[in-house]
């Protein structure tokens, strides 16, 4: 999901940078390979979905992937734009993408692998599994359960609407937090309501389920996610930035400071959520694609935990711009025209990822952009520009 604060810190600050890492790469650095034969080009919808991307590409997004499946067609890849406009590289299905809060559902997922290995209990409180200084300060932990972490009811303020912690990260852009400096943001603010009596994005839940993940397994949450996802089901596209936060050949990020499609090189712009579950996450639209139809396929879960998992609680109050959306466990649903859709998003300065499903057509279409905030968001996140792409795969 979006953070909206992130615009404004940028709007405060980018203008006030006189450098940035913005070096130079042979194409040959954004080298890449599909590890399976790619059978986009003789997809019946081929020529209509790479119209799609050049338009929204022609908008003035730096570049985009696209992932398509259905039963009917199979998997479709494209791309339109460019990896690195400083070399004017083109962009690859291959190359990798940081993909922001998308990293929640995989989180969740961990979660519910714990669950059927009897390691843990949805309902239990989280005081079980983390110290009284994990959640000292924080309003509503000491009461909170595991379910309502993983669905934003627990009412835990959400440390990056922190004015302090926006200056923090105004002051050092690419500064590398620890969860625990994230949670110091928390500690002392009230709490939005009780647990269980609403439902309200936090990104703070998010670090509190990694930590409990960590202190069960005895090792790195993304460790865990390497063991029990990423491995499993051949993500080779998909690693978490603690290991390395700016690998090589990671399409380069942009922000449209200006709203003026001139858009500022953000790529190494990143630095609180590298070591938090609440984003992270490198990967691309085709392995995001592969993990979201394996999720609701029941190839990772089983099917009585995916049906816990999409047990949805709608929010108090609704986002007129937006689809009619429901809270799931770390998952969400809208309603659209061609029906509900699962889907999570997720935000990084420089980069936007939107996983989608559609469970009335079996359709998965997951999406990647490298360039966010300002104009671009018209033409990648927002409500117009999923009818967009919706209308194009459905009609």
């Amino acid at each position: 999901m979006k953070s909206s604060f992130l615009y404004l810190l940028l709007v405060m600050v980018l203008s006030a940078l006189a450098c940035t890492e913005d070096d130079q790469y042979p194409s040959s650095f954004y080298n890449c390979f599909l590890y399976f034969q790619d059978s986009s080009l003789v997809n019946s919808s081929s020529s209509k979905y790479q119209q799609l991307l050049d338009e929204i590409k022609s908008s003035g997004v730096p570049g985009i992937q696209m992932s398509i499946q259905n039963k009917t067609d199979g998997m479709w890849l494209g791309t339109s734009g460019k990896v690195d406009l400083k070399t004017s590289t083109d962009l690859n299905s291959c190359n990798h993408t940081r993909v922001g809060s998308t990293v929640k559902t995989f989180t969740a997922t961990t979660i519910f692998l714990l669950k059927e290995e009897g390691k843990l209990n949805l309902d239990d409180k989280i005081t079980e599994y983390l110290s009284a200084g994990d959640i000292k300060g924080i309003e509503n932990a000491e009461k909170a359960t595991i379910r309502q972490l993983l669905q934003h009811s627990s009412g835990i303020y959400n440390y990056i609407q922190n004015l302090k912690f926006q200056t923090g990260s105004l002051n050092d852009l690419i500064k590398v937090w620890t969860p625990n400096e994230l949670l110091d943001y928390a500690r002392g603010k009230k709490a939005y309501f009780s647990p269980g009596e609403d439902v309200l994005y936090s990104n703070t839940n998010y670090i509190l389920l990694g930590m409990i993940i960590s202190n069960i397994e005895g090792k790195p949450f993304y460790e865990v996610f390497e063991e029990k996802i990423f491995e499993p089901l051949s993500l080779r596209s998909t690693q978490f930035a603690a290991s390395d936060p700016v690998p090589d050949g990671i399409i380069r990020g942009y922000v449209d400071f200006y709203s003026n499609l001139n858009v500022i090189n953000a790529t190494y712009y990143s630095g609180w959520d590298y070591y938090t579950a609440d984003g992270g996450l490198i990967s691309n639209a085709y392995d995001l694609n592969v993990f979201m139809t394996a999720l609701v396929n029941g190839e990772i879960i089983s099917q009585p935990s995916l049906d816990e998992m999409i047990i949805w609680q709608k929010p108090k109050e609704e986002d007129p711009e937006f689809f009619p959306i429901s809270y799931g466990l770390g998952i969400f649903k809208m309603e659209t025209e061609w029906g509900e859709a699962y889907f999570h998003s997720g935000d990084a300065i420089g980069y936007y990822a939107c996983m989608t499903y559609f469970p009335d057509s079996e359709t998965t279409i997951c999406w990647a952009v490298n360039g966010n905030y300002g104009k671009i968001d018209e033409f990648t996140s927002t409500k117009p520009a999923m009818q967009k792409i919706f209308t194009t795969v459905f009609n």
